[in-house]
């Protein structure tokens, strides 16, 4: 068999899919992401502008450990 990866983007379509689901009676479980929503809302808009091309922010080596 296959392992499907569902990516709702609202409550409303995980409660949708969730509810297909049982009616079909098809095992599923549900994982919450193990990172801070916080954190991973800094991070991506670095990630972007690097796939993007972009440089980001550059740090002296000597400046790390000030």
């Amino acid at each position: 068999m296959e392992t499907l990866i569902v990516q709702p983007k609202t409550k409303e379509q995980l409660a949708a899919i969730k509810a297909f689901m049982k009616a079909l009676k098809i095992d599923f479980k549900s994982e919450k992401s193990p990172y801070d929503p916080e954190f991973v809302a800094k991070v991506l808009p670095g990630i972007k502008a690097r796939e993007a091309g972009e440089k980001g922010v550059r740090v002296d080596i000597d400046d790390l450990w000030k």
